[in-house]
């Protein structure tokens, strides 16, 4: 897997805001603050709203994960999943990592071999990771494939999500 490499500018400004890519070993903000950031490097990903928790064991950045707001702590998006969803943006592998994942706009997540674009999407037995592959009560609602795998870099794939979440097929 190569690295995929993003550059987010807060559209509103902080004092001692934790960059958007970058992992802390010391809580830096109130868990669960949500910010907007602008992607102005030559990705051009346009805006998105990205959410400061805590990591999870072997979280990688990229990888999709649900999280509790209660606790601000992320687990890798799973099978059977319910709750938000966001990608992380920084290898945040420890419950004393915190950092940013991101929660709208285009973003850049795992993916599974054979991903095509404009595929839903849905949690896979490989934690943290997604797939197009219909399994049913595990699709990830308000997110959809913006490209096809390796599009950006190997092992990720492009999506467009808004607040995405999974309830397991539990609501009408």
């Amino acid at each position: 897997m190569s690295v995929y490499t993003t550059i987010w500018q807060p559209t509103e400004p902080r004092i001692g805001l934790q960059p958007i890519e970058d992992v802390s070993t010391t809580q830096m903000h109130p868990l669960g603050t949500i910010i907007k950031a602008k992607e102005v490097g030559t990705n051009q990903n346009g805006e998105g709203e990205f959410i400061y928790l805590k990591g999870c064991t072997s979280g990688a950045k990229g990888a999709w994960v649900t999280y509790v707001l209660d606790s601000g702590a992320a687990v890798l998006l799973a099978a059977n999943a319910i709750g938000p969803v966001g990608i992380m943006m920084s290898i945040m592998d420890a419950a004393t990592d915190f950092g940013w994942v991101q929660i709208s706009g285009k973003a850049v997540g795992l993916a599974a071999t054979g991903y095509a674009d404009n595929g839903l999407v849905y949690a896979t037995a490989t934690a943290g990771t997604v797939d197009d592959a219909v399994v049913a009560g595990d699709r990830v609602k308000n997110a959809l494939g913006a490209s096809a795998l390796d599009g950006p870099a190997t092992g990720f794939a492009e999506f467009e999500i808004h607040r995405p979440f999974m309830d397991d097929a539990t609501a009408a």
